[in-house]
């Protein structure tokens, strides 16, 4: 179906794609797997007419192909899902997928129409989507389905999914994959992007893997294994599952007493939470994105205002402080989204390293910042985490995912905080980088920080935890140890079921 032969783009200063080829067969779900930065985005923008490449040859179904923008990629049968949604939140359903699209009876909205695509293709992947209601009220994991019905209501025949289980239970995960085979048996392909290898030797007939723009090798999912997938990604032998010893709880840091809050529409969020996290432990917060995990984690850092209950850290009333007030009890804080929340594009990466403590000796004098000790200070923490970068006068824009999530990391972490809480902290990470930030993060666990992880990974959930509390409707509806956790339990408490 599918040839990219001698792929090359330049951007200034990074090869990202250097003489790339892949092929992609009829009725082929393939995998695309590398490091962030590996240039497996770029080369999937390049197919979907994002970009255009330097040098190199798209041939789609025997004929050579030339795409000015993603259009042209519609209309000759190739769409994408990106990794960050691209839905318009204050619209419907119903006009999200008809966005961009000619309709009979233009300038008018053929609402009909619309909503007979969504019902007709929400049936048969086996979801249950009102083309009514409006995608601000849509939890992530519908969302997703949304991206889906409108990639193949403009009649995609080549699928690309980046990262499509990043915001999906275990349950929707194992719906999405049955959706691919049923649309695989119909004659579609679909590249599936993903850092998750157990979802590719799952799911995957064949499998790509790129390392510094680079093709390392093709081969057939059912001739491969894990660890020798995760050796082609990163070029060196590495651990999948972080290796940690019995944790030594001591003293309470953190304590959420009959907390209640509202969330951003005025709705109840939050119903009388109740949790603890000690000294030297990890307490995993479990649960689909949308059942109240953003509250309690704005709640507890002082971003979302509380209407009842009391949070404290060590023993301290931080209920109605500031961020800044927590910050300076000792609380670090890794965000969802840190290239929305937790940076300044458009500053240097040093700039971004010493955000939050750009007030306070070395960093300032009277109010002056002072660049030779920002920059000492920036480049040892570049040192330290490994973020690549040709200096830390780059911009952070120009990072990676992974190399902007290490900068973030770091930033945290090296103000030797007591409280740790760090929110999806490896989504759409490689395994290399996803290695590096568990083991970060065991280590401050092992000098005896406290840490609340939120993530709507299972297994990042399962390897790093030692409790996990469940949420569901904004209730804390469980609490288990990790040896006694399995996915399917978790999977059942988080759609609300247990």
């Amino acid at each position: 179906m599918l040839q990219m032969c001698g792929i090359t783009k330049h951007f200034p200063g990074v090869v990202a794609n250097d003489s790339i080829d892949l092929e992609v067969e009829a009725r082929e779900v393939h995998a695309l797997l590398g490091e962030n930065g590996a240039g497996k985005t770029t080369l999937m923008n390049i197919l979907y007419g994002v970009y255009s490449p330097d040098r190199g040859e798209i041939i789609w179904k025997g004929k050579s192909l030339r795409l000015r923008n993603p259009r042209d990629a519609i209309e000759h049968g190739i769409g994408m899902v990106h990794q960050h949604f691209t839905l318009i939140p204050t619209l419907s359903v119903a006009e999200n997928i008809l966005l961009g699209q000619r309709t009979p009876h233009e300038p008018f909205f053929d609402a009909s129409a619309a909503e007979r695509i969504v019902r007709d293709l929400s049936q048969q992947l086996g979801v249950k989507i009102d083309p009514h209601v409006k995608v601000s009220r849509l939890d992530a994991g519908t969302q997703q389905w949304v991206e889906i019905i409108r990639a193949l209501s403009r009649g995609a025949e080549l699928l690309i999914l980046d990262e499509p289980t990043s915001v999906l239970t275990p349950g929707e995960a194992e719906r999405l994959f049955e959706a691919i085979k049923m649309l695989t048996g119909k004659g579609k392909s679909v590249i599936f992007v993903t850092h998750k290898l157990k979802e590719t030797m799952a799911l995957c007939q064949r499998v790509t893997v790129l390392r510094r723009g680079k093709v390392v090798g093709t081969v057939n999912a059912c001739e491969t294994t894990e660890h020798e997938l995760a050796r082609m990604m990163v070029g060196r032998e590495i651990s999948l599952h972080v290796e940690r010893r019995p944790c030594t709880p001591g003293d309470v840091v953190l304590r959420v007493e009959e907390v209640s809050a509202l969330g951003t529409r005025g709705q109840q969020a939050l119903h009388r939470i109740c949790l603890e996290v000690r000294e030297g432990e990890i307490l995993g917060i479990a649960g689909v994105a949308g059942n109240g995990q953003t509250e309690l984690v704005g709640a507890i850092t002082g971003l979302h205002p509380v209407t009842a209950g009391r949070i404290e850290i060590a023993g301290e009333d931080v209920t109605r402080c500031s961020p800044r007030q927590i910050i300076q009890r000792g609380v670090a804080y890794i965000p969802d989204r840190p290239w929305q929340t937790a940076t300044l594009p458009d500053f240097t990466v040093a700039h971004n390293a010493i955000l939050r403590m750009h007030w306070d000796a070395p960093f300032a004098q009277k109010g002056i910042l002072r660049p030779t000790a920002i920059m000492q200070y920036a480049n040892q923490l570049m040192t330290q985490y490994d973020i690549r970068a040709s200096s830390s006068r780059v911009v952070a824009r120009q990072l990676s995912g992974g190399n902007l999530q290490k900068l973030i990391v770091a930033r945290e972490l090296a103000r030797q905080p007591r409280l740790i809480i760090a929110v999806n902290p490896t989504a759409g990470l490689d395994i290399g980088a996803r290695e590096f930030i568990h083991k970060r993060l065991i280590e401050q666990r092992d000098k005896g920080c406290a840490i609340l992880l939120v993530s709507a990974d299972l297994d990042e959930i399962m390897d790093l935890s030692d409790r996990i509390a469940v949420m569901y409707m904004g209730r804390v509806v469980g609490h288990v140890t990790c040896d006694k956790a399995t996915v399917e339990m978790l999977g059942l408490m988080m759609a609300g079921v247990v």
